[in-house]
């Protein structure tokens, strides 16, 4: 039989701790007024979800998105995870299936934009693969071809141009596949497109990404969008974003 949304809710049941809970909503600011204002934590930390996702990766997409319905942080961090790694199944070349790619992909955009996906956790785990990656390795992504039915590239303008937190973050993190694919575009448009968003969440995000292009692809072309952007960008992200640089360099940037 396929497993059920309800089978993976009574494995992560079994592994919550009451103590666990009250820690990670401290952790994640679940206080009036909080980035995590109104989540609900079981108390499952994040080794033993990924451990309940492995042993639930032949979930159905229809459980999964039952379980992102769920007011549960853990459930839909659960579900997240194994539509990340059905979708990396469904890439390989021996179980590639781009039907699914594209399924997992609308699910999810479905899930962000109801505001399911609504912490920095749950963003960070799957906006490289469930929109960076499929955007970068499907037709009318951005790698180019046919337009697709979800607008290609065109989503991540959408999500850098929402004001939700959340979506916004989702943008600029999907910008990490062509990263480690070796192509900075992504990554530089996101960081300008939010270079006045001051909230740290976002300044965190950009400023991770700019660095990993630093890192990954190429120290020059970080340097040179930060020469010419570090005087509107917030300390936040031009922290980030500066890390790995030589101090010189770095004390120069930080004085624009």
């Amino acid at each position: 039989m396929k497993p059920t949304a309800a089978d993976v809710r009574r494995a992560l049941a079994e592994r919550a701790d009451p103590v666990d809970a009250a820690h990670l909503a401290r952790f994640f600011q679940v206080r009036p007024g909080g980035y995590g204002e109104g989540d609900v934590f079981v108390g499952v930390r994040v080794p033993a979800v990924r451990a309940v996702a492995r042993r639930y990766a032949d979930l159905p997409l229809a459980e999964v998105r039952a379980l992102l319905d769920d007011r549960e942080h853990e459930h839909r961090l659960a579900a997240l995870v194994v539509a990340v790694e059905a979708f990396r199944r469904a890439l390989r070349p021996r179980t590639a299936d781009p039907a699914l790619r594209a399924r997992l992909h609308a699910l999810y955009l479905d899930a962000l934009r109801a505001g399911r996906v609504n912490s920095w956790d749950l963003v960070d785990v799957s906006a490289e693969w469930l929109v960076g990656e499929h955007l970068r390795t499907s037709p009318g992504g951005e790698d180019g071809g046919e337009g697709d039915e979800d607008g290609g590239a065109h989503v991540v303008e959408e999500l850098l141009a929402d004001p939700d937190l959340w979506r916004r973050r989702a943008g600029v993190m999907a910008s990490f596949a062509a990263t480690k694919a070796g192509d900075p575009g992504p990554a530089l448009v996101a960081a300008a497109a939010v270079l006045d968003d001051r909230r740290d969440l976002v300044q965190k995000a950009a400023g991770w990404m700019l660095r990993e292009v630093g890192k990954r692809v190429d120290r020059k072309t970080l340097v040179d969008f930060l020469r010419a952007h570090a005087p509107r960008m917030g300390r936040t992200a031009l922290s980030y974003a500066t890390e790995h640089l030589d101090p010189g360099l770095r004390a120069e940037l930080r004085r624009r």
